[in-house]
C-alpha cells in the first residue's frame, strides 16, 4: 500500500493543494468517488477471471493458468502502485488516463488471445510460447493499471476533504472489496451466460472507461486544463469506439476464428454446461467431428475404433447392468447395446445440451445408432462423482468411464483414488471397470499414473493402447491424439479379451488386443505415484 503522505520524487508537484472546487457537496463527492472505486474494482476482477477462464479453455490445466495470471497480476499491481507516485500531483488526469488504458487493454484481451489461438496454427512450432507470452503480457499490463488506481483514488478522495489515512484506506478498500465481490459473481452468472467471453469483457471495458471518465470529467474537471480535458475526452471516445466496433464485429470474428480452428464445415457451436460444444462435418460424406472446449473429443474417422476399444473388452463377462460415466454423445452406449443380455444402461453426463444433441442432431444421432431411443437407456444429468457416492453397492456389472483426459483440472477428480474406490464399490462380483486414460505416447506419465491409481483402489489392471489411423490437422488443442490409452480393471485379474458369444467389433480382434497390451507395457513408467483428491499428480 502506498503511503499518501510519502514525500514525492524530485520534480513532482506537491500532491496536497487544498480542497478541490467541486460542482457538488463534499459528502456527495466522496460518495461518487467510492461508487467509481466499486465499479472499477468489479471491472478489474472481471478482467482477471476472463483471462483465467480463456487461458484454461485454450491451453488446459486451469490451476497453472490461474496461478500464472493471478501471480503476475498481483506483482504488477505492486509495481503499478509504485509507479503511480509520479502521477499523484496530477491525480485526476492520471486516473482518467489509467482507466482509459485499462479499459482498452482489458476489453480487448479476450479477442486478442482467441485470435492468436485461431490463426497461429500449430503451437508446437514457432508460436509454442506465443499464447503464454501474450497471457503474461496482458496480466502484467492489467495488473499495472489496477495497481495504479488506489494511490490515485486516495489522492482524489483526500482532495475532496482531508482526513486521516486510515479512514480513507478503510473507505476505499470497503468499496473495492464489495466491487470485487459483485464482479466475481457477475462474470459466471451474468456476463458469460448472456454475452459470452468476447462481448462480455468488451462490455466491461465500456463500463470501466465510462465510470473513470465520468468521475474525472464530471467531478474533478476543474483540476484539468483545457487541453487535458479535450485529450481525455478524445481518448475516452476513442476507447469506446474501439470497444463498440469490436462488439459489433464479435460474431463475425468468432465465426471466422471458429472456421480457422475447426474448418469451414462447422454446423453447431454453442456454450453448454460450462463448455463449448462444436459439431463439424457429418454431411455430404464428410466425417463428423465433435469438439468439447476446443479439444477433439470424437473424430468421425476413428471414433468407432476408440469406442470399441473402450467398451468391448469390459463387456466380455456379465453385463446385464451397465453404467456409462460421461459419454453424453451416445457413442459408447451404442457399443454397449450391441451386446445381448444388456437389461439396463445408466448414462451420467454433466451437460444436458450434449445429450440433447446426441438425440436430436441427425448426423450425431445416426452415428450413435439412435442409442437414446432404446428404452433400456436411462440418462441422468449430473456429476459422475456425486452419483457414485450415492450408488448402492454391487449395483453394476460394468462401469465405463468415458471422461475427458486428466490434463484438465476439472477432470482430475475423476482420475483419483477416491473416485476409483467408489467405482469399485459399485461393481458387482465379477464386474469390470473400463477407463479412458488419455494418450500414452505424448503423456506417458499421466497414463501410468492413472493405472497406478486404479491399482491403489484395490483393483487389478490390464492396460492397453490403441493407435489412431489419422489425426486432424490444426492446433494441438484441436488435433486428434496419436493414440488412446485404456485401463481395464477388476477385483480379480481381468482377461483382456472379447466375448465370443457376441457380434464381433468391426475394428478390434483378440490378437490386436494382445498386441495393444504389449505396446502399452513397452511404455511403462515405473514408480508412478498415486493421484488423490488432495494431491493430484497429473
Amino acid at each position: 500500500m502506498i503511503d499518501p503522505h510519502a514525500p514525492a520524487p524530485p520534480g513532482t508537484p506537491p500532491p496536497w493543494r487544498g480542497p478541490a472546487p467541486l460542482p457538488v457537496r463534499p459528502g456527495t463527492g466522496r460518495f461518487l468517488v467510492l461508487v467509481c472505486v466499486f465499479v472499477c474494482a468489479a471491472c478489474g476482477l472481471v478482467y482477471e477471471l476472463e483471462l483465467v477462464a480463456l487461458a484454461s479453455y485454450l491451453m488446459g490445466d486451469s490451476v497453472t493458468q490461474a496461478s500464472v495470471v493471478l501471480s503476475v497480476m498481483v506483482f504488477a499491481m505492486g509495481v503499478g502502485s509504485l509507479a503511480a507516485k509520479r502521477l499523484r500531483g496530477r491525480a485526476a488526469a492520471g486516473f482518467g488516463a489509467v482507466e482509459a488504458a485499462l479499459a482498452l487493454t482489458g476489453g480487448c484481451s479476450a479477442m486478442s488471445l482467441y485470435a492468436v489461438f485461431a490463426w497461429t496454427g500449430d503451437w508446437g512450432g514457432l508460436w509454442a510460447d506465443g499464447p503464454r507470452c501474450l497471457l503474461v503480457a496482458f496480466s502484467l499490463a492489467i495488473g499495472l493499471f489496477i495497481g495504479a488506481e488506489v494511490p490515485l483514488l486516495m489522492e482524489l478522495i483526500q482532495r475532496i476533504r482531508r482526513q486521516d489515512a486510515g479512514g480513507a484506506v478503510a473507505d476505499l478498500f470497503a468499496a473495492d472489496y464489495v466491487g470485487a465481490l459483485v464482479g466475481g459473481l457477475a462474470f459466471p452468472f451474468l456476463l458469460l451466460p448472456l454475452f459470452g467471453q468476447l462481448t462480455g469483457v468488451l462490455l466491461t471495458g465500456a463500463v470501466n472507461v465510462t465510470a473513470g471518465g465520468a468521475l474525472v470529467l464530471g467531478l474533478f474537471r476543474r483540476d484539468l486544463g483545457r487541453r487535458a480535458r479535450w485529450l481525455l475526452i478524445a481518448a475516452n471516445l476513442a476507447v469506446l469506439g474501439v470497444l463498440a466496433s469490436a462488439a459489433l464485429l464479435a460474431d463475425d470474428f468468432e465465426r471466422a476464428a471458429r472456421q480457422a480452428v475447426y474448418g469451414d464445415d462447422v454446423r453447431v457451436a454453442r456454450q453448454s454446461g460450462g463448455q463449448e460444444v462444436v459439431l463439424a462435418g457429418g454431411t455430404a460424406g464428410r466425417p463428423l467431428d465433435l469438439f468439447l472446449d476446443g479439444r477433439l473429443r470424437v473424430a468421425g474417422r476413428d471414433e468407432r475404433r476408440y469406442h470399441e476399444a473402450l467398451v468391448h473388452p469390459a463387456m466380455a463377462g456379465p453385463h446385464a447392468r451397465v453404467l456409462v460415466l460421461g459419454g453424453g454423445d451416445g457413442l459408447a452406449v451404442r457399443e454397449v447395446l450391441r451386446h445381448r443380455g444388456v437389461r439396463r444402461v445408466d448414462v451420467v453426463d454433466a451437460d444436458p445440451d450434449l445429450v440433447r444433441l446426441a438425440r436430436g442432431d441427425p448426423a450425431l444421432a445416426r452415428l450413435n445408432g439412435h442409442a437414446y431411443a432404446d428404452p433400456r437407456v436411462h440418462v441422468t444429468v449430473g456429476d459422475a462423482f456425486g452419483l457414485l457416492r450415492r450408488c448402492p453397492r454391487a449395483a453394476y456389472d460394468v462401469v465405463i468411464a468415458d471422461l475427458p483426459d486428466p490434463r484438465s483440472t476439472a477432470s482430475t477428480k475423476f482420475y483419483s483414488e477416491e473416485f476409483y474406490g467408489l467405482a469399485r464399490r459399485a461393481l458387482a462380483p465379477g464386474g469390470r471397470l473400463a477407463v479412458h486414460a488419455g494418450p500414452v505416447l505424448t503423456r506417458r506419465r499421466d497414463f501410468w499414473t492413472v493405472e497406478a491409481t486404479v491399482r491403489a483402489a484395490g483393483l487389478r489392471t490390464a492396460p492397453y493402447r490403441v493407435g489412431c489411423r489419422g489425426a486432424r490437422r490444426g492446433p494441438d488443442a484441436v488435433r486428434g491424439p496419436g493414440d488412446w490409452g485404456f485401463v481395464l480393471a477388476a477385483v480379480d485379474r481381468p482377461a483382456l479379451r472379447l466375448d465370443p458369444g457376441e457380434p464381433p467389433p468391426r475394428t478390434l480382434t483378440r490378437a490386436a488386443l494382445a498386441a495393444d497390451r504389449r505396446s502399452a507395457e513397452r511404455t511403462r513408467v515405473h514408480g508412478a505415484r498415486v493421484s488423490t483428491l488432495v494431491h493430484p499428480r497429473y
